[in-house]
Order: C-alpha cells, then sequence, then structure tokens
C-alpha cells in the first residue's frame, strides 16, 4: 500500500478579538467541501496542559510565573504536535492550528527575552503557512467586550487594551522571522465573509 501524501499544516494567528477562531471554523468547512480530510485544532490545547493553561489564563485565577507560563506553552505544544497534528499530517489531513508559535512570540516575549522564547520552541515544527489577520487594537477590543456581555466569557490576563496594543506591536515584529516559515497577512477590519474569502485565497495559492 502506498504512502498517503503528507498534509500541510497551516496556523492562524492574531489578537484576541481577530476572529481566528470563526476563520478556523470556516476555512475548515470550505476545506472539507473541497474533498481535503481536516483537522480543526488550537492552542492552548485540549489536552491536560493546555486545560491548566487556560484554567490559570482567567484573571481570577492565581497568575503563573511568565517563565513558567511560557515553558507550559511550549510544553503543551510539543505534546499537542505529538498526540494530534503530526498523526493528521501524516494521514494526508490538512491542519488548521487556531494559534501556534507566533502567538507564543507576542504574548510571552511581553515578559519574557524572545530569544528564549524562540529557543524553547525550537523543536516546534513550522507551518506550511502561517495566516495573521490583522485588526486594529481598538477594534478588536470592542469585540471581546461584547462577546463578554453577550456570551459571558472568562477574562484572561492578556485582555486589557494596553497588553493588546503590546501584543499587536509584536505580530507586526516577529511576523518576519524567517524560522516561522512563511507569513501571509490579511485585512481582518472588514465583513467575516470577506476576511474568509482572502484566506482562502492564500490556501488556493498555496495548492489547497
Amino acid at each position: 500500500m502506498a504512502d498517503l501524501p503528507r498534509g500541510r499544516f497551516i496556523a492562524i494567528e492574531g489578537i484576541d478579538g481577530s476572529g481566528t477562531t470563526s476563520q478556523t471554523r470556516a476555512l475548515g468547512q470550505w476545506l472539507g467541501q473541497r474533498g481535503h480530510a481536516v483537522l480543526e485544532t488550537r492552542e492552548p490545547s485540549r489536552g491536560a496542559i493546555g486545560t491548566l493553561i487556560r484554567q490559570r489564563l482567567s484573571v481570577a485565577a492565581a497568575p503563573l510565573e511568565p517563565a513558567a507560563l511560557a515553558l507550559l506553552f511550549a510544553a503543551d505544544r510539543l505534546d499537542h504536535i505529538a498526540s494530534e497534528v503530526e498523526p493528521a499530517l501524516a494521514a494526508g489531513s490538512v491542519v488548521l492550528s487556531d494559534r501556534y508559535v507566533l502567538s507564543s512570540l507576542a504574548y510571552q516575549a511581553l515578559d519574557c527575552d524572545a530569544a528564549w522564547v524562540r529557543e524553547i520552541n525550537a523543536r516546534a515544527p513550522r507551518p506550511d503557512l502561517t495566516l495573521l489577520i490583522a485588526v486594529p487594537v481598538e477594534v478588536a477590543f470592542a469585540r471581546v467586550q461584547r462577546r463578554m456581555v453577550d456570551e459571558g466569557g472568562v477574562e484572561e490576563r492578556f485582555d486589557a487594551l494596553a497588553l493588546q496594543r503590546r501584543i499587536a506591536g509584536h505580530y507586526e515584529q516577529f511576523c518576519g522571522d524567517p524560522a516561522l516559515g512563511p507569513v501571509h497577512i490579511v485585512d481582518g477590519d472588514q465583513p467575516p465573509e470577506r476576511v474568509t474569502a482572502a484566506l482562502m485565497q492564500a490556501l488556493i495559492a498555496l495548492g489547497l
């Protein structure tokens, strides 16, 4: 029996409120309609380490020391790759990850040295493409606030507007890092269906 062709690994990135989760879902549905097997996943993962991270990101929980949090993200990533991502790629699926290494640089570099954050994530494989949804910070922040009211979400430690401004600056700073692989930036300050269409075009250019 011939080996299956290896799948493609796509990371979807952006600040809180940029729409990474809804766009991951839309792209997964579209790729499925095009005949691809698709794994939609996320970071922090749904595994034991990722669940712990999500619990400790809540403002209601005791804060973790920033370097310890960065190490947990890196450990969750390696476990996520081994348990979910790599098996799906080996089976020929397209893997869509709602956040990946670029998020660690954008968020953990708030309090940790960026070179060290790169080092602890050095074993994480590069995506075939990272899609960065760029949204003005104030627009994204307003979306998060509306979601908190409408859905009763949990307020997290990185949700503050001042922090989101710094995180957005880090995304801009680090998205050109060659170690991350190719990054395609899409304007997220437009109707969701137009954002989806722009992301689809990037995946079509990749051969999907």
